[in-house]
């Protein structure tokens, strides 16, 4: 595995973490609109590598563990496979997928318990509690 720095020009999503699936997507200019913003066609999808370490904001600490002096603010640092994809060209859109395996949104197991706790020094009405269940195994 390679490691390679992908620094953009503008923010990096929050929602981007390490772990998670990185695309791109080659454009190549399709000429002008009406307003006079340049339009894009993206080709097909390019499946990259694996978010290992993002620098936002001027990590320094990351930047003296990886050796690299004056990593730029807005890097993403992948791990991806030299012998099956080549890196992003300039211009590629780049776009992200999470990990499904650490960010899966409901509850495994066959018990839950919750405690509700008003630390107000007022009354409070409690509206309504809902809970999304589904039978995962028999």
């Amino acid at each position: 595995m390679i490691l390679e720095n992908l620094t953009l020009s503008d923010k990096i999503n929050v929602s981007l973490q390490v772990g998670d699936m990185v695309y791109y997507s080659p454009t190549q200019s399709a000429g002008t609109n009406s307003d006079f913003k340049t339009v894009s066609n993206y080709g097909t999808i390019v499946k990259f590598g694996v978010v290992t370490d993002l620098f936002l904001n001027g990590n320094f600490t990351l930047q003296q563990q990886y050796g690299i002096p004056n990593i730029p603010v807005n890097t993403i640092v992948v791990a991806y496979d030299e012998t099956q994809v080549s890196p992003p060209a300039l211009n590629d859109y780049i776009m992200f997928a999470k990990n499904k395996e650490v960010n899966s949104s409901s509850l495994i197991g066959y018990y839950a318990e919750v405690e509700f706790k008003n630390y107000s020094t007022s009354p409070v009405e409690l509206f309504s509690i809902s809970s999304e269940v589904s039978e995962s195994s028999k």
